[in-house]
């Protein structure tokens, strides 16, 4: 039997592999979870009362791009939020933002670009759903180094014309997954003149915009808004996973152009699953609240200023600005994960799960993944536990 091969080369995905290096090992301690980004604060409490009242939606079909309730929810948060304004054929609700992120290079990737194999650019280290997207449409997945000496940001100007030329997409995270450093207005400004120059779309990751210290993050609506951009060069996707503390709800939006919504909804119609009901009705809730993510915002600027106090001095720490990742230097990712596991029953993941080799070299091999998404109390522990195996006491 032939299978394609196109995926021959992904390497196992990072929570297995993380399993296959740990499971083996015992814990040497109570064991503290700081690996997945899955949210821990307290969904919303109108959650529940919400969902019940609408059970006799899973009866029948949901509408494929959203119920118009649930678009106009949405539009009104972008307009609160970005001060953009969208018409309802902007936007399709999605089951996560992961799944869009994969559409909508299915619906938006050409078969060549000027004639040759086109490219699809991402960040190096990244979400993985990326590299994925570029291998089922044939595109040559290009990774682009997001380290310390690029502000862990890509620098994709940097990349020789014959690339830019050839390149159909880019993906860009900001907050970034996993360093939680931030895309300025000029970087975004200057991505979008980029995509402008060498005809391009920029498809913008923007999943934990809602978590940050005190300045909100600048999201690439608003930017090519104020740019005056072409509104098919970017869009946007958006989750209630991070937001409002909702990862099981696998609820979110993407936005952008007409005719970029168009095509993308247009394959959901003949390959998606629209959300159901119930769960369009708690979305459309959740976007037209605020005062839920106030609180849960709250409490990430705690552990932000509880892990600033734990590593004050440490060589290397760079307090995230947003999303609720920490990224340390280690010597080696897998050798501290596993010591770290081993010692404490702390588990982590390595850096380089997230990231690939690119002639030799692997940006995320010296560092550590550490997710500050449980109560205080158990990420204060965690984090001194962590620092004191790692780093050594006393700092």
């Amino acid at each position: 039997m032939a299978f394609p091969e196109r995926f021959s080369n992904l390497p196992e995905y990072a929570f297995p592999r993380l399993r296959a290096l740990l499971d083996p090992i015992p814990a040497g301690g109570t064991p503290i979870a700081m690996t997945i980004g899955e949210p821990r604060h307290p969904m919303p409490d109108f959650v529940g009362p919400v969902l019940a009242a609408n059970l006799d939606g899973f009866a029948i079909y949901p509408p494929n791009d959203g119920t118009p309730e649930l678009l106009v929810a949405i539009a009104g948060w972008v307009q609160r939020r970005y001060d953009v304004t969208l018409n309802p054929n902007q936007i399709m609700a999605l089951n996560g933002t992961r799944e869009g992120l994969f559409n909508a290079a299915v619906a938006l990737c050409p078969e060549t670009k000027g004639g040759k194999r086109p490219v699809i650019l991402m960040p190096n280290p990244f979400y993985q759903v990326y590299a994925v997207a570029a291998l089922a449409m044939g595109a040559e997945p290009v990774y682009v180094p997001a380290t310390a000496a690029t502000g862990h940001l890509p620098d994709y100007a940097s990349l020789p014309r014959d690339i830019l030329d050839r390149t159909a997409l880019a993906y860009l995270c900001s907050p970034a997954n996993p360093q939680g450093a931030v895309a300025s207005t000029d970087y975004w400004a200057d991505l979008l003149a980029l995509a402008e120059k060498h005809d391009f779309q920029v498809l913008a990751d923007e999943c934990y915009a809602e978590i940050y210290r005190d300045t909100p993050p600048p999201g690439v609506l608003a930017v090519a808004k104020t740019i005056g951009a072409d509104p098919e060069r970017a869009l946007t996707f958006h989750s209630l996973s991070k937001r409002s503390n909702l990862p099981g709800l696998r609820s979110g939006f993407v936005a952008g152009g007409v005719q970029s919504i168009t095509r993308i909804r247009q394959l959901r119609a003949f390959a998606g699953a629209p959300l159901p009901l119930p769960i369009q009705k708690v979305s459309e809730a959740a976007w037209n609240d605020e005062a839920h993510v106030t609180a849960s915002r709250a409490l990430y600027v705690e552990k932000f200023a509880l892990a600033d106090r734990i590593f004050d001095g440490m060589q290397g720490y760079m307090p995230p600005q947003a999303g609720f990742f920490l990224w340390l230097p280690v010597q080696d990712g897998e050798e501290a994960t596993v010591k770290l596991w081993r010692e404490t029953g702390v588990r982590v993941l390595p850096g380089a799960y997230l990231s690939r080799d690119v002639g030799g070299d692997n940006p995320g091999a010296g560092y550590i993944r550490v997710a500050l998404v449980a109560p205080k109390e158990e990420t204060q522990r965690g984090l001194t536990l962590l620092r004191d195996c790692i780093y050594g006491q006393g700092r």
